[in-house]
């Protein structure tokens, strides 16, 4: 029989060992203790460098063209409301244990029901991940006439390396997109608004002067952007010392950073005011900077892309190896390359081609896992343990909330498909959780 040693076993855990004394350990299986803790402009950089996007400004110009700038404004600004009452919720859970979502989904679904919740989210996060190295590689290809696969290939593999530092390197690419971001993007903005006026920017009435996309479908699309990384907050705010750390960092992603991400797009997109204007395609910030023909700004665009969609990336490839490690026994570096190297392989592919489709299942899957943790630990069940194996009402109400959800989707289109699947399954499990006391308490 083989020993331990003979198997390799032995030498990949003493290198584990080895990676965790020089890049810190990340706290997989077990609460972050306070002395690991990171500062209140740490964990912030970690956040505020994940929502403040070029694909965040895409999608505001999405929402800009199919309701109108007025209407758009408006559901980016409650949506993000919403986004930073139900994230900063989350993380706080996450800061008060010390829980990584994964630890926090045992409590909620059971030591092994967990795995469903937290390997859904996971998976998602690892398609998030391709979608946005496939955008990366896409976008380069296409401006400068370079090979696509080739251009994501160096995209993806930058973007592990970036999270096999671990959220050390979610702080650093914080650091240098964050400002790059800030700067690059009032610049577009006040570029293209220049060209008209702030009250036809204002008065923009979407593509060719119709509205069609309704209320509830813009805010699922807000919220639905980041709802599956919103969920798994914990992984990030476990990391902050106290209440008053989590709620900043929350509130710089949401409503700040975001919001600051989707008025850039919706911005120059009324300003400009195309016809059949494609945010996918050419455009974007990224496109509408390569457009002045300036070779200096073509160079600077194509640090900016790669920096900005590798702050996304990495923090999606962080949160799915964090949730496959907990769910396989083992370190979250380890998934971070295994994991990155399948997304890579899948980018290749051109997957972010279905980036609406995917808004769209994340609105039905998503929102209740968040809304029954939610339930469980403030109001049915405040710090309870991890004390069963499968906890049947928490997949009961997830069920229920994604039924009406999927029917909103498709009979109710004038609703929020999000909000919809949240609300149904809290009030679900509030309802089974009341249920189950009663009769504890009559027995």
């Amino acid at each position: 029989m083989a020993t331990k040693d003979q198997t390799g076993v032995g030498d990949l855990e003493e290198v584990e060992q080895q990676l965790d004394h020089v890049l810190g350990e990340e706290f997989e299986h077990k609460p972050v203790p306070a002395a690991a803790r990171r500062s209140m402009f740490s964990v912030t950089m970690v956040w505020i460098g994940f929502p403040m996007i070029i694909t965040g400004a895409m999608t505001g110009s999405v929402l800009v063209l199919g309701m109108g700038f007025k209407d758009a404004l408006t559901a980016m600004i409650i949506g993000n409301l919403i986004m930073f009452a139900y994230v900063g919720a989350l993380g706080l859970l996450g800061t008060w244990r010390g829980y990584n979502f994964a630890l926090l989904a045992s409590v909620v679904f059971g030591r092994k029901g967990y795995v469903f919740s937290s390997g859904l989210l996971a998976t998602l996060l690892l398609g998030w991940y391709a979608v946005q190295t496939g955008i990366t590689g896409n976008l380069i290809a296409s401006t400068y006439h370079l090979n696509y696969v080739a251009m994501t290939i160096i995209a993806g593999l930058l973007y592990i390396a970036i999270t096999f530092i671990g959220v050390r390197g979610l702080h650093w690419i914080g650091l240098v997109s964050v400002p790059l971001f800030v700067i690059l993007g009032i610049w577009v903005a006040a570029d293209a608004a220049s060209t008209t006026s702030w009250s036809a920017i204002y008065s923009y009435a979407g593509n060719k002067g119709v509205a069609t996309m309704s209320m509830g479908a813009g805010l699922t699309i807000v919220i639905a952007l980041f709802i599956d990384a919103g969920t798994v907050t914990a992984d990030f705010n476990r990391w902050a010392k106290d209440t008053q750390s989590s709620l900043v960092s929350t509130f710089s992603a949401f409503p700040f950073a975001n919001l600051i991400a989707m008025l850039v797009g919706g911005i120059m997109t009324a300003a400009l005011a195309k016809a059949d204007a494609n945010p996918f395609g050419v455009d974007n910030m990224f496109g509408y900077m390569n457009g002045k023909q300036a070779v200096w700004l073509s160079i600077l665009a194509f640090i900016f892309l790669y920096c900005n969609l590798g702050s996304v990336c990495s923090h999606c490839l962080y949160n799915s190896a964090t949730g496959w490690s907990r769910i396989m026994g083992s370190h979250m570096r380890l998934f971070a390359v295994i994991l990155g190297v399948i997304g890579i392989v899948v980018a290749a592919g051109n997957v972010w081609a279905f980036f609406i489709e995917w808004l769209s299942l994340l609105g039905i899957l998503v929102p209740p896992i968040g809304a029954i943790v939610l339930v469980d630990q403030y109001i049915a069940r405040p710090k309870s343990e991890i004390s069963t194996d499968w906890r049947g009402s928490a997949f009961v109400a997830w069920a229920c909330g994604s039924v009406v959800a999927f029917f909103v989707e498709t009979q109710a289109p004038q609703w929020s498909t999000a909000i919809s699947a949240a609300v149904v399954a809290g009030v679900v499990y509030w309802v089974l959780c009341a249920v189950a006391r009663s009769r504890s308490e009559l027995a």
